[in-house]
């Protein structure tokens, strides 16, 4: 399964998002550490969801990290994160 499918996903399934944009951002990271020829390796997350209502930004990020915990410790290089409420992204 792509990097990128596993993702949206399992964001889907943790946050059940009202928006969820997932973009590979690898190629404008080649030559890079932790770029791979094959791309895959670096993130773009917008995520809106309810369930962060009331958590502060950094817990916010641990809960996605724990989410995609697996791709982080694989193949994911780099993650970069947009987490919102419904109120927040209006």
């Amino acid at each position: 399964m792509r990097v990128a499918r596993s993702i949206e996903e399992k964001l889907a399934a943790a946050f059940a998002p009202e928006e969820l944009l997932v973009e590979d951002e690898s190629a404008k990271h080649a030559g890079h550490s932790g770029a791979r020829p094959e791309g895959e390796t670096h993130f773009r997350v917008r995520i809106v969801s309810e369930t962060f209502r009331g958590l502060s930004r950094l817990e916010r990020q641990r809960r996605v990290h724990a989410a995609l915990a697996d791709e982080l410790k694989t193949r994911v290089h780099a993650l970069s994160l947009v987490t919102l409420t419904p109120d927040e992204a209006r």
